[in-house]
């Protein structure tokens, strides 16, 4: 059970951290400021490593390979761009003799420490990285924090760490004599420990029943869950329970008349069911029984009157499929050994169903059934859209269309444990039900 529980959660982080691209993005769009994605990310744990890590990437400075041209020094007269040859990559040429300045896209954090990482190229001559985070003004880098680059025959990568200081600072590359020969920048940001990772945070709001905050509503996802959870189970559970009872009656009225007009009949019926579009059933029902008979409530969430339109949907529109489910099985129980014995030694049609073909079907049966439970907690999407019930279901629709990652991501994972937690019902289950069965 608990490798299973850590499994989903390794796979629900893995689908919303990992393919899903950029919540940030996905939620606030990508004409929005770097600082505002930074946040975002700061907020929701994504600025970390994904599962652990010492170092990690930050929004303030884009990694820059100079795969196309310069970049932002592109408009630079001192700076030229070099297709890759000889074993290197295409990279930049900064004259000597000037500063080069490296734009960050907001200040960095003070109490931070953070690392650039240069790949570059300088056979001979000097060449510095220079901080400037004392605060001067003018034009010019005052020489607060200068690092001497390496000189070498090969390229080689400089690893420059700093703090970032509680003034704004300002990076540069500069060359005495010779050209540098730039291949690549990126910047990092260190993290509090190694374990500091998207990952962890994840599961410390789990542990914690900490969902996160809706960034469309700005709620709390966990009492989100709590306010829509009873109008999903209200319209969810009688839809179920109605559409079980019903079915399963059918079902044993077809297996009792069995190859007769009556089995027939119902199971034309059950395919005409199956047929119609569940969007049919729908407008159909909105529009003949609530708009024009006006014998229903077509749109709210008032009183159970509000329901009823709602679930008799539900009710039909799922008969067709559990009919043809459940006759199904009842006529493979029909056709046993057993049945054949006991009505050798005279027992009735109709005990024979209620006392032998019911109690053995109950597998089939449970399986179908509790694996359902799961889902009624979402609710039913399309109802609770057309009918303006604010359960679940509308929720998850909301959140897709604002792509509020944190409610989506939430609604799924407790789904996820509530499937594992209904498999393990089963199981138990089929030992009640089952003497054949036991648990291990």
């Amino acid at each position: 059970m608990i490798p299973t529980v850590f499994g989903v959660i390794v796979i629900t982080f893995i689908l919303f951290n990992v393919v899903g691209g950029s919540p940030a993005m996905m939620t606030l769009g990508k004409n929005v400021s770097p600082k505002a994605l930074e946040e975002f990310d700061e907020q929701r744990g994504f600025n970390k490593p994904l599962f652990f890590g010492n170092w990690t990437k930050t929004r303030a400075f884009a990694d820059n390979d100079f795969e196309r041209n310069a970049s932002f020094w592109k408009d630079n007269p001192s700076v030229s761009w070099a297709p890759a040859k000889n074993n290197c990559g295409n990279h930049v040429v900064l004259a000597p003799g000037k500063d080069f300045f490296i734009p960050v896209v907001f200040n960095l954090k003070p109490d931070k420490k953070y690392r650039w990482i240069i790949s570059y190229y300088l056979p001979e001559g000097t060449a510095f990285f220079r901080i400037d985070d004392s605060g001067g003004a003018g034009g010019g880098v005052r020489v607060h924090n200068t690092r001497p680059l390496k000189v070498g025959g090969n390229w080689q990568d400089a690893e420059i760490e700093f703090s970032a200081g509680e003034n704004p600072a300002k990076f540069s590359l500069y060359s005495s004599k010779e050209p540098l020969q730039v291949g690549s920048i990126k910047l990092r940001r260190q993290t509090a420990h190694f374990l500091d990772s998207q990952f962890v945070f994840y599961l410390g709001q789990i542990t914690r029943l900490d969902f996160g905050k809706s960034n469309s509503s700005n709620q709390r996802v966990s009492q989100m869950l709590k306010d829509g959870i009873g109008p999903s189970l209200s319209l969810a559970v009688p839809i179920f329970l109605i559409g079980l009872i019903v079915a399963i009656s059918i079902s044993l009225i077809c297996a009792y008349f069995r190859d007769t007009w009556v089995d027939r009949t119902f199971v034309v019926i059950a395919i005409l069911l199956m047929s119609i579009n569940y969007l049919v059933w729908i407008i159909a029902g909105q529009y003949l029984f609530a708009y024009r008979l006006g014998w229903f409530q077509i749109w709210g969430f008032e009183s159970w009157r509000y329901l009823l339109l709602p679930v008799l949907i539900g009710v039909i529109s799922g008969l067709g499929d559990n009919l043809r489910f459940y006759r199904t099985i009842m006529l493979d129980e029909m056709y046993r050994d057993y049945v054949r014995t006991a009505l050798a030694k005279g027992v009735s049609r109709s005990g024979v169903l209620f006392r032998h073909v019911l109690k053995n079907a109950m597998i089939p049966i449970l399986t179908n059934v509790i694996i359902v439970i799961p889902f009624l907690y979402t609710g039913n999407l399309l109802l609770e859209r057309f009918f303006g019930i604010p359960g679940l279901g509308n929720m998850v629709v909301n959140a897709i269309d604002y792509s509020d990652v944190d409610v989506v991501r939430a609604i799924v994972f407790v789904g996820a444990m509530l499937y594992v937690g209904a498999n393990l019902l089963t199981d138990v289950c089929y030992a009640l039900f089952d003497p054949r069965v036991r648990l291990g």
